[in-house]
């Protein structure tokens, strides 16, 4: 009897360890179909509000209250662990008129100038064009509902044929992004013909660029959906992901070089609401009352899930290009512990599912800021959640 025992809990152990070895052998083929580059991306921090910043629709670094990006300011941001730094960058009124839609040659060698301060230290670097598609902005102009499309399509062109042949001696740390949180302005459902549109300028963007040549042939771009909201870019409302033509013959058949953009601010209550009522997140919370009623963990898990099961698995790696929570310690105390775990919970999730993931800073420290530097002295203003950021993508 012993012995039938013996044999049976022995064949049990064999199953449980082919059962075990087929699960390993399936996370190695889904971490197989992650590009190498999401791993080398590491974790990443947003250069927000400088480059996009305007005075009356003309762009200007220092026009938002930061002032001059240095090259210590990025020395102490790789020091700290990122190695992915993502620019957002306006063009605006420095865009001449048509047909030529000249770009302010000196506003571009400030954008490259900024970009080297990262590139040059061996950073990835992501540069877009941010503000040209807010209506709330002065000299906007990149509005998928606009009736004169024909005149907004060849000024896009234009301007990303001038960007990208500036760049196109780069190699593959750059990663370049089409556009921002391009959507008619409304957060309900998409509209037709806008995400056309939208879909549209991608499809401008990538062949334009590859057009250029050098570098630009086989970089990686990065691209988004309606608002770079998840659902309405992973699920049956209109994106489309653009070809891939004009490709090097250099990237291997079976490999994309096609990014996909989204942003993470879920609960927006936590994550962005200017008030004291909703500071603390996830199932550490101590007070059920200052916790939203959903976007904890098991939410953020099904939405990156999302992204990976409809792009990421595909070969098309994820890029949460924005997340992050304001600063409401001013109301309770303990807030900040809080933003730490949501920030590591988004960026371990973003890890689980084959995605990098880039911190929202906007410069600003205090109440509701986003601020994880002191930009005037390069020094770290909020090292827990920085410690949060880098125990998530290890």
């Amino acid at each position: 009897m012993v012995k039938r025992i013996i044999i049976f809990l022995a064949a049990l152990s064999a199953v449980a360890a082919s059962l075990s070895g087929l699960a390993d052998r399936a996370s190695a083929g889904t971490a197989a179909r992650v590009p190498q580059i999401v791993a080398d991306m590491g974790a990443g921090w947003n250069l927000g509000n400088q480059l996009e910043a305007n005075a009356n629709g003309t762009p200007s670094e220092t026009a938002w209250g930061q002032p001059v990006v240095t090259q210590a300011l990025i020395d102490r941001v790789k020091a700290s662990g990122f190695k992915t730094i993502r620019i957002p960058v306006s063009y605006l009124n420095d865009i001449g008129p048509g047909p030529d839609y000249t770009v302010n040659s000196a506003w571009l060698n400030r954008v490259q100038q900024v970009v080297d301060y990262a590139h040059n230290r061996g950073l990835y670097v992501i540069i877009n064009m941010h503000g040209d598609g807010y209506k709330t902005v002065t000299g906007s102009w990149l509005i998928c509902d606009s009736s004169d499309q024909a005149a907004v399509k060849a000024r896009y062109q234009k301007a990303w044929q001038q960007i990208a042949t500036r760049f196109q001696g780069y190699d593959q740390h750059l990663v370049m992004e089409s556009m921002n949180e391009e959507f008619d302005g409304q957060y309900g459902r998409p509209t037709q013909p806008c995400y056309s549109n939208i879909n549209a300028y991608n499809q401008i963007f990538v062949d334009t660029v590859r057009k250029t040549g050098g570098g630009n042939g086989s970089r990686w771009l990065l691209v988004p959906g309606w608002n770079t909201n998840v659902d309405y870019t992973t699920g049956d409302y209109g994106f489309t992901l653009p070809t891939d033509r004009y490709r090097s013959a250099s990237i291997p058949s079976g490999e994309q070089r096609i990014m996909i953009s989204v942003h993470y601010y879920d609960p927006w209550d936590f994550t962005g609401t200017e008030s004291g009522a909703i500071t603390q997140w996830g199932r550490a919370a101590t007070n059920p009352s200052k916790r939203s009623t959903w976007g904890q963990e098991d939410y953020l898990d099904g939405q990156l899930k999302k992204t990976y099961d409809k792009f990421a698995a595909k070969g098309y790696p994820v890029v949460v290009g924005e997340y992050g929570a304001i600063d409401k310690s001013s109301f309770d105390p303990s807030n900040n512990r809080y933003r730490a775990d949501f920030a590591h919970a988004v960026v371990a999730t973003a890890k689980k599912y084959g995605a990098v993931a880039v911190y929202w800073d906007n410069g600003s420290n205090g109440q509701y800021g986003l601020g994880l530097f002191d930009r005037r002295s390069a020094t770290v203003t909020h090292q827990g959640i920085i410690d949060a950021i880098m125990s998530g993508v290890r």
